[in-house]
C-alpha cells in the first residue's frame, strides 16, 4: 500500500483548458464551502494541536489556517485585476515568507477563519455575477509559462481550499483528534 502524501493529500492541481458551466458552478460552490470547511477542520482544537505541522517540515496547522486568507485574498485581487485590465501581469508573492510573519503564527485564528468567510461572501457575489465571457479574461504571472484565465484560477483555488483542508482533516485523523 503506497503511503499517503502528506504535502498533497487530495492531489496535485490539474491545471484544465477551460471549465464547463457545470465545473464552474461546482468550483464556485467549493469557494463558497471553503470557509465552513476550514472552521470544521479546526474545530475544538487546542493551541497544542494548532501549533503541530500537517507533515514533517510543513507549516502548523496554524499557519495553514492564516495562510488560506492571505492566499484568496491574493486570488480576489487577482480576478478584479482580470476583469478590469487586459491581461495584467500579476505580483507574486512569497508565501513561505509569509507564512513566516508573527501574524500568521499569532493566536489570531478567529479572526482569520472570519476574514475568510467575509472574503468568500465577497468572492462568490463577484463570481455568480460574472459572464460566461468573462471567464476567458486572464492573468499573466511571472514564474507562469503561459497567462491563466480566470477559468483556471476558479479551478485552481476551488483546489486550493479542499488542499489545505485536507491538510488539516488528515492530521487530525494521523493523531486521533475527535
Amino acid at each position: 500500500m503506497t503511503p499517503p502524501d502528506l504535502r498533497y493529500p487530495i492531489g496535485k492541481y490539474q491545471r484544465p483548458k477551460s471549465l464547463t458551466p457545470a465545473e464552474r458552478i461546482a468550483a464556485i460552490d467549493a469557494i463558497r464551502q471553503t470557509p465552513a470547511r476550514m472552521r470544521a477542520a479546526v474545530k475544538g482544537l487546542d493551541d497544542q494541536q494548532l501549533d503541530t505541522p500537517y507533515r514533517p517540515d510543513g507549516w502548523s496547522v496554524r499557519q495553514v489556517v492564516h495562510h488560506v486568507p492571505d492566499s484568496h485574498m491574493n486570488a480576489y485581487t487577482r480576478f478584479k485585476l482580470a476583469l478590469t485590465e487586459d491581461t495584467p501581469t500579476i505580483k507574486p508573492y512569497n508565501e513561505a515568507k509569509w507564512a513566516e510573519l508573527d501574524d500568521a503564527k499569532s493566536r489570531l485564528v478567529e479572526q482569520s477563519l472570519t476574514l475568510l468567510e467575509s472574503l468568500h461572501a465577497r468572492w462568490v457575489f463577484l463570481l455568480e455575477r460574472l459572464k460566461p465571457a468573462d471567464f476567458d479574461r486572464a492573468v499573466n504571472h511571472p514564474e507562469w509559462e503561459s497567462p491563466m484565465s480566470l477559468d483556471q484560477l476558479l479551478a485552481m483555488y476551488s483546489w486550493h481550499g479542499k488542499h489545505h483542508v485536507a491538510h488539516i482533516t488528515t492530521l487530525r485523523d494521523r493523531m486521533r483528534w475527535s
